[in-house]
């Protein structure tokens, strides 16, 4: 690969390190993540949740230091796509591409749904009406693309406005937690800190740990986001790929204690009869009615940040696509006033919409479903983005030591523990969810269906624009 990567047109050195920082860790959605998955985490790992919480961090290290070396190599926006296209040859690299667009799509309608959920509640509203929850999520889509048109530096400023009252809210959960816990008059169910808890074994028997590591995995995902911005920050061979790595970290921490702080507040039995949301049963019911109308703006704050910080890798995904010719040239416009992927970015938030209305309208069932699925597409171009690191580096690998390790052996073993997490996830999907599709579980058939759309797109590509496809490995 090339040191530089030819530009797009995205306005350079627009972010700083933080901000790219900052755009890594809200696309993670901290606690809108924690709300939604703890509680599946403590009914099968109890007082192990922080222990499971700490090894499903290991494998996204292990990828985030794919991501660091590859982009250092080369600072490319459409990321997976660009570097497996180069490393493994075309076809791989489209399939790549078309993940990780297919998989913030799925993702979109759940978390546009827990934004209007979450936007009544904060009013005091508990149960609206569907329809209006859906009004809501749609408004939040069609502001947050409307955002991400009009520029990164806007971007960066509402994602460091989001995540600043995020993180506020959540660490002064954590400290009222721990204080109730230890208080004179702790809750029922509630637990003093023990090391036990961060001891896998405290989970429960290999099956019980598998089980709570691959729901807690997935609560990582999103800290790639920063490097999609890379042509559009200050040093992008070194500063998204130490962001990256670093949001991760950062992620580890939050989650640690979180978990920490709500088992002890609530014991893993109230946890785990309330998995939808956490915190709407630890929250005003523990804590009091201001503490929980702030947890409720927490899940809030999330949700929007990561419904805007979806479209921003997708759009920057095709734009790279468009640019090496994979996809037609229309979705490599840059706006010429706001430098952005201008029809990519609105052309995904129109997609996201109807994507979100018609799973609303089939069923919300499905809707759920959908959410299951998205494990399977993560962990599918995490699995090629590691195997890439490894064979672009391969001639180093025996150099050094450090080399060996850094470039070769935790890219690879990050990479083979997502494939074997992509074959667990969609067996296990396989035989879940409110409908069957063609005898397959709902989820699972969204989760593979979505990449196996890809098939047909990239031969219509391949047949329009065949030039991309004869491109050879590096």
């Amino acid at each position: 690969m090339p040191a530089a990567v030819q530009g797009k047109g995205l306005k350079n050195n627009a972010l700083s390190f933080l901000s790219n920082l900052v755009i890594g860790v809200s696309s993670a959605a901290p606690a809108y993540s924690l709300a939604s998955a703890l509680g599946a985490i403590a009914a099968i790992a109890a007082f192990g949740t922080p222990a499971v919480m700490i090894a499903a961090f290991i494998p996204m290290l292990f990828i985030a230091m794919a991501y660091f070396h590859l982009n250092r190599a080369a600072p490319d926006c459409g990321t997976s796509f660009t570097w497996c296209a180069r490393t493994m040859g075309p076809h791989i690299g489209w399939i790549a591409g078309w993940a990780l667009i297919a998989t913030n799509i799925i993702v979109m309608p759940s978390q546009a749904a827990i934004a209007g959920q979450y936007s009544f509640q904060l009013f005091g509203q508990t149960e609206p009406p569907a329809l209006y929850v859906t009004l809501a999520g749609v408004a939040w889509i069609a502001v947050l693309t409307a955002i991400c048109y009009i520029g990164i530096e806007l971007s960066a400023r509402t994602q460091q406005l989001l995540l600043g009252i995020e993180l506020a809210i959540l660490l002064v959960f954590a400290g009222l937690a721990l204080a109730k816990a230890y208080g004179s008059n702790p809750p029922a169910g509630s637990a003093h800190v023990s090391l036990s808890w961060f001891n896998p074994s405290t989970a429960g028997n290999l099956d019980s740990f598998t089980g709570a590591f691959l729901v807690a995995v997935f609560i990582y995902w999103g800290w790639d986001t920063g490097l999609s911005v890379n042509e559009e920050t200050k040093d992008p061979e070194i500063a998204p790929g130490r962001a990256a790595v670093a949001s991760t970290f950062l992620l580890l921490a939050l989650y640690v204690l979180l978990a920490v702080a709500a088992v002890a507040l609530a014991g893993p039995a109230l946890l785990s009869q309330n998995k939808a949301d956490v915190f709407a049963s630890i929250g005003e019911p523990v804590l009091g009615f201001w503490a929980g109308k702030l947890l409720v703006a927490a899940v809030l704050t999330s949700a929007a940040a990561a419904t805007q910080t979806t479209i921003v890798p997708a759009a920057r995904t095709a734009l790279s696509m468009a640019a090496a010719g994979a996809i037609p040239a229309r979705f490599g416009e840059i706006h010429p006033r706001y430098l952005s992927p201008g029809f990519a970015t609105l052309a995904l938030g129109a997609v996201s919409i109807v994507w979100y209305v018609g799973l609303t309208l089939l069923s919300k069932n499905v809707l759920d479903d959908s959410i299951l699925a998205i494990g399977l597409p993560i962990t599918f171009y995490y699995a090629l983005t590691g195997f890439a690191c490894v064979i672009f580096y391969r001639s180093d690998l025996l150099k050094t030591g450090k080399d060996f390790v850094l470039k070769g052996l935790f890219p690879g073993a990050g990479a083979l523990i997502m494939a074997l997490l992509f074959v667990k996830s969609s067996l296990t999907l396989a035989s879940t969810g409110s409908i069957a599709i063609f005898g397959i579980g709902a989820p699972a058939a969204i989760g593979v269906g979505s990449l196996a759309a890809g098939l047909p797109l990239m031969m219509l590509a391949k047949a329009k624009a065949p030039g991309f496809f004869m491109s050879k490995r590096q």
